[in-house]
């Protein structure tokens, strides 16, 4: 059985990006193609705090996550070559789709005071990039369970050619984007002119 958000995909996003945008081809139509969810841990921190992060990442993804190791050594912050400093995992298909619904249904709506993700995020190519603060808005996390607090980067591929038609997906897609503020500021009245100073009598 397909994942809800792909059947909402073919059966709505789809035709209907189609339609708007007039493609000549359905494999013009933009869609997901990955996401890539990445847990950086700091170097200074004890050996077992990667291996903490990827048992979370396991949790929330259902994926075991490939440990990214450090390619230099760097002595002002105690990097090594070779060092774990995190760790990622790649989401394609339905599980892609699944963790997306989790994400956009239970996970996001939990962070305190949230009001949207910000809509300037895009990397210029039709990819979205956020933060998210603390991995107990996930709830595969037992709060009694964890450690410390880790955060993480979210990526959002796509094969939109643009940042625009990625947009139009994604809110289409049920992403809570916060409308962009006006940068802008609409006529601002000017000051008034200072009055002349009266001509001097000969």
């Amino acid at each position: 059985m397909k994942a809800r958000l792909y059947e909402k995909y073919i059966k709505e996003v789809a035709p209907a990006l189609k339609e708007k945008h007039r493609y000549a081809n359905v494999h013009q139509v933009p869609r997901l193609e990955k996401i890539v969810v990445n847990m950086g841990v700091s170097a200074s921190l004890e050996k077992s705090a990667v291996d903490d992060a990827a048992k979370d990442l396991a949790l929330i993804t259902g994926r075991k996550p490939a440990v990214s190791k450090s390619r230099h050594n760097i002595a002002n912050f105690k990097l090594r070559l070779g060092q774990p400093i995190g760790c990622r995992v790649t989401l394609r298909r339905d599980a892609m789709y699944e963790f997306f619904d989790r994400l956009v249904a239970t996970a996001l709506p939990r962070i305190r005071d949230f009001r949207g993700l910000s809509p300037r995020k895009f990397d210029g190519r039709g990819n979205y990039t956020f933060g998210v603060a603390d991995q107990t808005i996930f709830s595969e996390i037992e709060i009694d369970k964890i450690k410390r607090t880790q955060g993480m980067d979210i990526t959002i591929v796509t094969s939109a050619p643009s940042d625009a038609e990625a947009l139009e997906l994604l809110k289409m897609m049920g992403l809570p984007l916060a409308e962009a503020k006006e940068t802008a500021h609409k006529g601002t009245p000017e000051a008034p002119e200072a009055p002349e100073a009266p001509e001097a009598k000969k």
